[in-house]
């Protein structure tokens, strides 16, 4: 297979991958043109430093933009006060010392245990839809052994479990989703936004130390996540300001690309193109959000856990790289983080 086809089956597959998760955020009341302009500043930032993580819809993110706080108003106030914070955060180069300062044992275990929050998705999908969710887990299990190809795995799931969601399930074409307008919204303060939006930055730290280093090691470089901060928030302002969705770092297939940066970078105008034109909610009905149940699987399980965990739970700091895993797994990867210095603090004094 030559390398700009399997540049084209990474690409389609993340795409693929998120639109799912854009009707999450259309289902919040987010909008999609607004979004358009976050992916086009993602486009635009990782041309300009080089990075190869690219930026998209993430779930964890959406769920917690879409419940906090009382209204859309606070909600997107949330959103732009916490992108604010985690640009100076990158700016002033702080969230590189946090990783210099955590050491490689936490980052191994804040790294498992987002795989393992990857395949507990994965099986919550399986559950709300389980023939969709079996097509895809099964697919993408055999294709990956067959294999060893995240861009085919990604890719072949996606497309046999939609084509079984779409057999087995016609009403969710039927799914109508109102016309959307582009307009500046008024933001607020007061401290309930202030919570929220510290909330996101917690919630955008640990995602952005742990996806984008799992794209980094997948594309075999370093990724710098202070730039990784800068252009994830700068998008998410601008989006939050017209009342679109926060978009924010991912584990992305294009990683294992053989022209990782070349192929984020396309993904991203890909995305804002189908949000420009609308075509997020006519797309989305053809593709369930449980299609992607199987990548999620394999990249956890399969692809993030063995390695990382064998790294954590290695040598003498064994129990603070499981204390890390252990918190991550059942909460989110900056209180992994977070449990994972005091461990060792502790260890310290005794």
């Amino acid at each position: 297979m030559s390398d700009f086809i399997t540049d084209f089956l990474a690409i389609i597959g993340v795409v693929l991958n998120g639109l799912p998760q854009g009707l999450l955020a259309l289902t919040f009341g987010f909008a999609s043109i607004p979004t358009a302009f976050a992916f086009l500043v993602g486009a635009i930032g990782n041309l300009v430093t080089g990075s190869v993580a690219p930026i998209s819809f993430q779930a964890e993110t959406i769920t917690y933009a879409g419940t906090a706080g009382k209204d859309m108003k606070e909600r997107l106030s949330m959103i732009f006060i916490g992108a604010v914070i985690m640009t100076l955060i990158g700016m002033f180069g702080f969230l590189g010392k946090i990783v210099d300062f955590i050491g490689p044992t936490i980052t191994s275990g804040m790294m498992a245990g987002v795989g393992i929050m990857l395949a507990k998705v994965s099986m919550d999908m399986l559950r709300d839809d389980k023939k969709v969710g079996a097509a895809s887990l099964i697919s993408a299990v055999v294709m990956y052994f067959a294999t060893n190809d995240l861009v085919l795995t990604i890719t072949v799931s996606v497309v046999i479990s939609s084509i079984v969601g779409n057999i087995l399930n016609k009403e969710m074409r039927n799914v109508e989703i109102p016309k959307e307008k582009v307009e500046k919204k008024k933001l607020t303060f007061n401290a309930r936004i202030l919570r929220g939006a510290l909330g996101m930055v917690c919630l955008n730290i640990g995602s952005n130390i742990a996806f984008g280093q799992i794209t980094g090691d997948m594309a075999k470089t370093n990724v710098n996540i202070d730039h990784l901060s800068v252009i994830s928030s700068v998008a998410d302002m601008g989006s939050a300001l017209f009342g679109g969705a926060p978009v924010e770092s991912i584990i992305s297939a294009t990683g294992s690309a053989p022209h990782p940066l070349a192929s984020g970078v396309i993904m991203m105008l890909i995305m804002a193109a189908i949000l420009f034109f609308g075509l997020l909610p006519k797309i989305g009905k053809y593709v369930p959000a449980q299609s992607i149940s199987g990548f999620l699987f394999v990249l956890g399980i399969l692809v993030t856990v063995p390695g990382n965990a064998a790294s954590a739970l290695a040598g003498a700091d064994s129990l603070v790289g499981g204390v890390t895993m252990g918190v991550t797994a059942i909460s989110d990867p900056f209180f992994g983080m977070l449990a994972g210095v005091i461990t060792r603090f502790a260890q310290g004094l005794f």
